[in-house]
């Protein structure tokens, strides 16, 4: 993959479970730090780092608040990753046009 691809950073925050883990609970809303640690069997720094990994990817974006940090869903990150997946929709879509066309005509 070459490294301007700008579908890389969303692909690396979306290459763990724990952040997949993350992002739906997002998805609810926003967060902060402790409330998303507390659903998690490990520490909030290992939280924190996956939280980093989100943040770079632009999938999420954090504000302070006081001494809160609050985590926030950015869908249209996630775009990025669904379009670069609909191509091979377009290629399913291909395949199993053909395999309907065979198969029809084979009946």
């Amino acid at each position: 993959m070459l490294a301007s691809d700008p579908a890389q950073p969303v692909f690396r925050a979306l290459a763990d479970p724990t952040r997949r883990a993350i992002i739906s609970m997002l998805s609810d809303g926003p967060r902060p730090i402790a409330d998303i640690a507390s659903e998690f069997d490990m520490t909030r720094p290992a939280i924190a780092k996956h939280l980093a990994i989100l943040k770079e990817g632009g999938v999420i974006s954090v504000e302070t608040k006081g001494r809160e940090r609050i985590n926030r869903l950015n869908p249209q990150a996630l775009k990025t990753a669904a379009d670069w997946l609909n191509v091979f929709d377009r290629f399913w879509d291909d395949r199993l046009a053909k395999l309907k066309t065979v198969v029809e005509k084979s009946t």
